[in-house]
């Protein structure tokens, strides 16, 4: 950790037309972007990550390629609000008010995608299910409201190398992004979501415990969840 923070401290040389603040200002921009298939980097609230428009197959396929990923590993998605989950994702089994403790935060919830899902099918062949992601961070959850579609999201990071808590630690693949969205340095460590199994009712299953694991256990507990295994 000591030697990403020293990275990031040493400042940013930054490239014109590349690389801007995570604020509002931007948010229109990010989303013209993304409509226009484009890949960007973004900070969530709890790593940075490349994000595109879900339902392009050549810009999600472009993220693949970023970072030297198998596309045998899926891709997780955001939405902007937790009503806006049940247009890409079964959720009808679940209690009512579940998802809005769990959402915005730093958790991962995946669910059976469903034959109504406004996904595309060509977003990670064969897997019925799908990871959904709320963060606690307004400006990509502006991003994906302004879209009005889901936003395909993951590490920004070559794949099976540390992921990244500022630019500077991915400034290597800044040229392949449209625009660089620079939060500042992020606060949560290098955990990640905590991915959590909501498919089968009643039941939760923690497949990364990231950032979050004591805290979504223990909603999910107060819902009368059991833990699989």
């Amino acid at each position: 950790m000591a030697w990403s923070m020293d990275r990031c401290e040493l400042g940013l040389e930054v490239k014109i037309g590349v690389v801007h603040p995570a604020t509002d200002a931007y948010a229109a921009e990010a989303v013209e972007a993304l409509k226009a298939g484009k890949v960007i980097a973004v900070p969530t609230d709890t790593l940075y990550g490349f994000a595109c428009d879900a339902c392009s197959l050549e810009a999600v396929n472009r993220i693949y390629d970023i970072k030297g990923r198998k596309h045998t590993s899926p891709l997780a998605i955001c939405v902007g609000d937790v009503a806006d989950i049940d247009r890409f994702a079964v959720t009808d089994h679940l209690p009512r008010g579940l998802l809005d403790d769990l959402l915005p935060g730093p958790v991962t919830v995946v669910l059976q995608r469903g034959e109504s899902s406004a996904l595309e099918q060509s977003l990670n062949p064969g897997f019925d299910s799908i990871g959904v992601r709320v963060p606690d961070c307004n400006f990509i959850r502006n991003i994906a409201r302004g879209s009005r579609t889901a936003v395909a999201l993951t590490s920004a990071n070559l794949s099976g190398q540390p992921s990244s808590v500022c630019v500077k630690d991915f400034d290597k693949l800044w040229e392949h992004c449209a625009s660089v969205y620079d939060g500042g340095l992020l606060p949560s460590g290098r955990a990640g979501s905590t991915v959590v199994d909501l498919t089968i009712p009643h039941k939760y299953k923690i497949l990364r415990p990231g950032s979050a694991r004591e805290e979504t256990v223990a909603i999910l507990e107060k819902y009368s969840f059991f833990e699989t295994v």
